[in-house]
């Protein structure tokens, strides 16, 4: 799993198998019950996938600004954008007055594009803001769509990627959109459920039906997962 240690304090964790439910169970699922936050589970790809409850979504009432970013939560200086920056930079950028970032280069994986200019990069969301929205995130408080617009509890939440392939991208579920280099595919489908089980938002039957149809092609890893409610 690709934390971000320096950024985030580690709670004690426990770790539990995911129940083993067919990927196809196009309107069944068995989603982790009694959720901890902080606590771990682990489980295979396809079972994690499996694991997702399923729900039809409603975009009703949303808006961007209900999801407060970016934000200084460590007041180091330096907000979530850039704080995702420095993390995944190739080549580590100077930081200046106001965390102004100077110089520096970044491989955007979605496209594999070389990118020397911050300016030039989106942090993006792997699981969008409105995607987020309609899969469970309109029932939760303020703070907590904030947590979710700013996690860098998980490095798989954020990642910085070129400002064409982001807007390429928009509000697309994974059933919509996949990065155009076919080789992220399956870590993006991995980035996606995790990030999918660790806020335990729901899939529609659409998604589903592609995140199982994609998984196929995948190696059935390992997915790991801190809870963050």
């Amino acid at each position: 799993m690709r934390l971000r240690p320096a950024l985030v304090a580690v709670l004690a964790v426990t770790t539990v198998l995911l129940p083993a439910v067919p990927v196809h169970a196009a309107v069944r699922s068995a989603p982790v019950l009694h959720r901890v936050v902080g606590e771990a589970v682990s489980a295979p790809l396809s079972e994690a996938i499996a694991s997702l409850p399923v729900a039809e979504e409603s975009r009703e009432g949303y808006e961007r600004t209900k999801f407060r970013h970016w934000v200084d939560a460590d007041r180091n200086g330096c907000n979530t954008r850039a704080e995702v920056l420095i993390a995944e930079a190739v080549e580590a950028p100077a930081v200046g007055p106001k965390c102004a970032l100077l110089g520096g280069t970044w491989r955007s994986p979605y496209d594999d594009l070389v990118v020397d200019d911050a300016r030039q990069l989106d942090v993006d969301h792997v699981v969008p803001l409105a995607e987020a929205w309609d899969s469970g995130a309109s029932a939760w408080s303020a703070g907590e769509r904030e947590a979710y617009a700013n996690d860098l509890g998980d490095a798989r939440s954020l990642v910085a990627v070129s400002a064409r392939s982001n807007r390429s991208k928009a509000d697309k579920d994974i059933a919509e959109w996949l990065p155009p280099l076919d080789s992220y595919r399956c870590t993006y489908l991995r980035d996606w459920t995790a990030v999918k089980t660790r806020w335990g938002l729901a899939v529609d039957a659409g998604e589903r039906e592609a995140m199982g149809r994609l998984a196929e092609g995948c190696p059935d890893e390992t997915l790991t997962v801190v809870l963050a409610r």
